[in-house]
């Protein structure tokens, strides 16, 4: 099992509809989530959460996912900048949520023992979402293992 990392300064502010930023598993790999990391980048506070996503929506720009070991093969799984547009089907609430404080670098590092698994499929993912009110640009980050 390898493990896999990537992040970026979100390029939208993401809604209760659209994620700031989101990870979904390949056609014929799934993967766990081991670690999500959300900071702020202004001085307004702001909500987030973490859910089940369960369709694809209309997903920002790609990004690049890294890998631990040079050795290892690329990921399957593909990490996504801001939503936009058509939002995704939100499945379930994770129960990972924090308010932001109206910091800049005031943020929250998750971890999870055994991993959150997203099941194989393209529509299949974990996203990071404005719990409530309105969202704003967020540096952020997932690890996770396939």
């Amino acid at each position: 099992m390898g493990r896999y990392h990537a992040g970026t300064r979100s390029t939208g502010a993401g809604s209760t509809t659209l994620p700031v930023g989101s990870l979904y598993a390949a056609a014929a790999v799934a993967a766990r989530v081991v670690e999500v990391g959300v900071f702020n980048t202004t001085s307004t506070a702001v909500a987030v959460k973490l859910v089940r996503l369960t369709t694809a929506g209309t997903q920002g720009t790609g990004l690049v996912e890294s890998k631990d070991d040079g050795d290892q093969v690329a990921a399957s799984s593909t990490a996504f900048d801001t939503h936009s547009s058509t939002p995704p089907t939100l499945g379930d609430d994770l129960g990972y949520r924090t308010t932001l404080g109206a910091a800049v670098g005031a943020g929250v590092i998750w971890t999870m023992d055994d991993g959150l698994r997203i099941p194989v499929g393209t529509g299949n993912g974990i996203g990071i979402i404005v719990a409530t009110g309105t969202g704003q640009i967020l540096d952020w980050y997932m690890v996770w293992d396939e």
